[in-house]
């Protein structure tokens, strides 16, 4: 099949987590043998800010990592025809501007032979309804989204059946456990301080915690404003700034741990979805602990895959434990690496897609029937 997603960014992975997944679900595809195009817009937020940073050679490590990958850059309707043609399945991701959205939908209504599908991986469905019901969805034949939380927004916006639960994945041909190990020592925590909505949480469950107990901390990430940066500098954690997500995982082979600490939405109103980093941690063998959050697809074995700290003493209890027992971060190890190898590889993903697509095209849809924009056919359904 040629297959053509429409993202952000495929080369920048700067504030752009959804590349870790996009990056190697494309690559699982390309080894199947499937003629794979990425096409991103020129200018676009987080390459501009890569570069501006780091300048070419924040992409050496991508470059290096997927030499089989290719993007395209899109500039006009010519270009977006280009990558079109030919197509057999086209997935655009929700960070893509409304009108490019609206476009390609038109194009499959007005004879496109391919089969479209969104794909949601935000919580700006119930944190920013309306960011979502500015995209014109005419046209596509499905969504895919990355929880069943968010599945069922779309379904009371009327999306049925063609609305598909599709979580991210690891990458396991990059992440994996070093073929040695070596010492390894501290705490690390790679993410974004962002936006405000784990403020609180990053003090209380990271910051605090590896403080207390004496644990050295290392923080990877953008976008720290000063508060951010004091608030480490008072617990003592050193700030590495950026890293390339394709240099990951010989950061997580120097440290005895890491954390997960959701964004406030994926506690409250989005409980079952992950961030990329739990997949990627426990495809590494990292031991992990995670701050509050609901595990209620059961995509993991809590416990067992990771430890759960329900109080910011909890903890600093899980960070003493894994610091000086050696058994404990052995079994965290192995039975992480157990459900990430059965489940929750990119190889998993493309399975399930294909699954989809197949699905799909055994029922088809008439693509001209979704004429409304989501926030339309939800106040059709609350009428």
């Amino acid at each position: 099949m040629r297959i053509v997603y429409f993202t952000h960014s495929l080369l920048s992975c700067w504030n752009h987590g959804n590349a870790h997944f996009l990056r190697g679900m494309l690559r699982e595809l390309a080894q199947r043998g499937h003629d794979v195009l990425a096409c991103e817009p020129m200018q676009a937020w987080s390459l501009e800010n890569l570069l501006r940073d780091h300048g070419q050679a924040g992409l050496g490590a991508y470059y290096a990592a997927y030499p089989e990958l290719r993007s395209q850059l899109i500039a006009s309707e010519e270009d977006i025809r280009a990558a079109l043609s030919g197509a057999d399945l086209v997935l655009v991701h929700e960070w893509n501007e409304p009108a490019l959205v609206a476009r390609i939908g038109r194009a499959r209504r007005q004879g496109g032979r391919f089969t479209l599908l969104f794909h949601d991986t935000h919580h700006r469905a119930v944190s920013d309804p309306d960011a979502i019901r500015r995209f014109d969805l005419d046209g596509y034949d499905g969504v895919l989204a990355f929880g069943e939380t968010l599945a069922a927004v779309y379904r009371r916006w009327g999306w049925g059946d063609r609305v598909f639960v599709w979580h991210e994945a690891a990458d396991t041909r990059l992440f994996h456990p070093p073929a040695q190990e070596r010492r390894r020592d501290g705490l690390v925590w790679i993410g974004n301080w962002g936006d405000d909505e784990r403020s609180a949480e990053l003090e209380g469950f990271l910051l605090q915690p590896a403080h207390a107990v004496g644990m050295p901390l290392d923080i990877y990430g953008v976008r720290y404003p000063e508060a951010a940066r004091l608030a480490l500098d008072r617990h003592g954690a050193r700030f590495r700034g950026w890293l390339p997500n394709a240099r990951v995982p010989e950061v997580f082979a120097q440290h005895l741990a890491t954390v997960h600490v959701p964004r406030r939405f994926y506690v409250t109103m989005l409980p079952g979805i992950p961030t990329i980093r739990v997949f990627e941690a426990l495809a590494c063998g990292i031991p992990l602990v995670s701050a509050p959050w609901e595990d209620s697809e059961a995509l993991f074995r809590p416990g067992r895959d990771y430890l759960v700290a329900r109080t910011e003493a909890c903890m600093a209890q899980h960070l003493r434990a894994l610091r000086e027992d050696a058994a404990l971060r052995q079994s965290l190890t192995v039975s992480g690496l157990e459900t990430i190898r059965a489940r929750h590889g990119c190889a998993h993903r493309v399975d399930e897609l294909l699954t989809i697509l197949t699905r799909l095209q055994r029922a088809p849809t008439d693509p001209g029937a979704a004429t409304s924009t989501p926030g339309e056919r939800e106040g059709a359904l609350l009428s």
